[in-house]
């Protein structure tokens, strides 16, 4: 038992549940890989592997739930961006973190459109992903630094529309910008929390009152929003 685990019990507390995560990838060699490295971690607990998007789907409409699912982009039968739209209709809470070693535009794009909680290149060591997987099972959005580079310069337009909106038109106060900005640039709500000089609380509620305003969902499409109005 680790110290952390000790205090828990003495004050009480149970230690949290390990987050239940789907691998999908139509590689097998990749597949058995991230299940013995990222299930090594306590936090984490591999409920079970697909070959592709629908497999993925299946598992979690027969099999044991998950939290996440980490998949790739390009599988046959179903794809990432795919799997990832038909997963989220069905399940919306479960989050979908991309791995793949593709930083295509269009899959990109497509995949956070879709509902992708964060995207990854698998040229990134074990711990990143690990990591990564813990962020967007928070509620955080996850993007590797240089598929956000590429996103801001595909989504910021090269002339703006006479019929576009000036995003200061929404109401949105200084700070409540500043963490709209600091989302689209994939900072989590702790990194944006020492950034701005606020508590996690208050960038949470930030992030509520942006959401409102703008009328998005969730902090994916408050990054997209951000990214097409810079």
């Amino acid at each position: 038992m680790s110290e952390q685990e000790s205090i828990d019990s003495m004050n009480g507390a149970l230690p949290s549940p390990p987050i239940r995560l789907l691998l999908a990838d139509d590689d097998s060699f990749i597949r058995e890989s991230l299940k013995v490295l990222l299930g090594l971690d306590p936090g984490i607990r591999v409920t079970g592997t697909a070959s592709n998007g629908h497999e993925a789907l299946e598992l979690l409409e027969t099999g044991d739930p998950a939290d996440v699912v980490l998949m790739d982009i390009r599988m046959p039968g179903c794809d990432g961006v795919k799997g990832t739209r038909i997963i989220k209709s069905r399940f919306p809470d479960v989050r979908v973190l991309m791995l793949t070693t593709f930083d295509d535009d269009e899959y990109i794009i497509q995949a956070l459109q879709n509902g992708a909680s964060g995207y990854l290149l698998k040229n990134v060591p074990p711990d990143r992903i690990i990591q990564g997987i813990k962020t967007v099972h928070n509620g955080d959005m996850l993007i590797h630094p240089d598929v956000a580079r590429k996103l801001a310069s595909l989504l910021r337009p090269t002339a703006a529309p006479q019929t576009q909106e000036p995003i200061d038109s929404y109401g949105l106060t200084r700070m409540e910008l500043a963490v709209a900005v600091a989302i689209s640039e994939g900072l989590s709500n702790k990194e944006i929390a020492a950034k701005l000089y606020l508590s996690e609380g208050t960038v949470k509620n930030y992030v509520t009152d942006i959401l409102g305003k703008l009328s998005l969902r969730d902090r994916t499409q408050i990054a997209i929003f951000m990214l097409k109005n810079k």
